[in-house]
């Protein structure tokens, strides 16, 4: 039963996606000494009750020797809210299960006070399912930068526009949809400043239930002052070279090819941007997959054909078929009339 009710869990975690930034998504079960399910929360709003807390004053007095199913280690320590792991103690559950220990040092240690304190602790319970669910928050955690997610819309053949440089609409309504709705989800959406040029888009939620930051790469400072980028509805930030004196900008040290995008994710980091959605152009896409800095792709493929025009992709560092990027499906979602391909990458074989 223990798969069942983590799997619940799981599932309540994800209401908080697009939420909780910059803290983890958290979904917590509570089951009485009988086995009964008695209590369910989910981290919703930073700053807010953490899942345990809202699934402890759920069960109250039921909680006492029960078990509760938490989808990442009770927090141990005191910031806007107080330890989870204390708070479970004092509601007397007696048997804790964990899908995914905390990496965070700073609140990792829950597991460790309730083992003292006498409480049955079991980890790793549909731990890959509960690291997929809290992928943009780990990812931030583990490598010190944001979860990237490369979005693209293309046509069957790969072409994201016509060769007069026409891209309205490959997709259907209901694939722009959403897209919007994944937008909501992360913390930034990132384009780089020829898609800026070329389309001039608003970057925006809609309807704008979220503000993303928007982030332009602009290594030159080319972004015009009219851009829809800069018209104020959501914050811009614009990432130009160290030599560019553009105002309201951050200064990025120049790559290989390009800004460094490993110094612009770091810079995104101590923002507290725990996720970027990655929508254009082609040539920065390639930059973020030659650098092995995308997480994530989500790509809309519309059952039309252009034969020629810009394609999704460019430049991705691959010379040699020995060096192409392999992934693997997530999922394959149909939406209206168009597919909705979710892939990561896949893992290094084993020698």
């Amino acid at each position: 039963m223990d798969d069942h009710f983590m799997r619940r869990a799981v599932e309540l975690a994800s209401r908080g996606q697009g939420t909780t930034s910059p803290n983890p998504v958290v979904g917590c079960v509570i089951t009485s000494a009988e086995g009964a399910v008695v209590g369910e929360g989910f981290h919703a709003v930073a700053g807010g009750p953490h899942a345990e807390v809202g699934a402890l004053d759920q069960a109250g007095e039921l909680a006492r020797g029960g078990t509760a199913y938490v989808t990442l280690e009770p927090c141990d320590h005191h910031g806007r809210t107080g330890p989870c792991s204390e708070a479970l103690l004092k509601a007397g559950v007696e048997r804790v299960v964990v899908a995914v220990p905390d990496p965070n040092p700073v609140a990792a240690g829950g597991l460790r006070r309730l083992r003292d304190h006498g409480v049955t602790v079991e980890t790793g319970v549909l731990r890959a399912e509960a690291e997929r669910g809290n992928a943009h928050w780990l990812t931030y955690t583990r490598k010190q930068r944001p979860f990237v997610t490369w979005k693209f819309a293309a046509t069957l053949d790969g072409r994201s526009a016509a060769s007069d440089g026409t891209s309205q609409w490959i997709t259907s309504p209901e694939a722009r949809a959403d897209v919007h709705r994944l937008r909501g989800q992360h913390d930034a959406i990132m384009a780089g400043v020829g898609t800026v040029l070329a389309d001039d888009p608003h970057l925006t939620v809609r309807p704008q239930t979220a503000r993303p930051v928007r982030v332009v790469v602009d290594s030159a400072g080319r972004t015009p002052p009219d851009a829809k980028v800069l018209d104020g509805a959501a914050p811009t930030l614009l990432a130009v070279g160290v030599d560019v004196p553009f105002e309201n900008s951050v200064r990025i040290p120049r790559g290989p090819h390009g800004l460094d995008l490993p110094a612009l994710l770091t810079e995104l980091h101590h923002r507290q941007i725990v996720s970027v959605f990655l929508e254009g152009g082609p040539t920065l896409a390639g930059s973020f997959l030659r650098a092995g800095l995308v997480d994530r792709v989500v790509a809309y493929l519309a059952p039309a054909f252009l034969g020629s025009g810009k394609p999704a992709l460019g430049d991705a560092g691959v010379e040699t078929i020995g060096g192409i990027h392999r992934w693997e499906f997530e999922d394959v979602v149909p939406v209206g009339p168009d597919l909705r391909i979710t892939a990561r990458p896949a893992p290094p074989k084993e020698n």
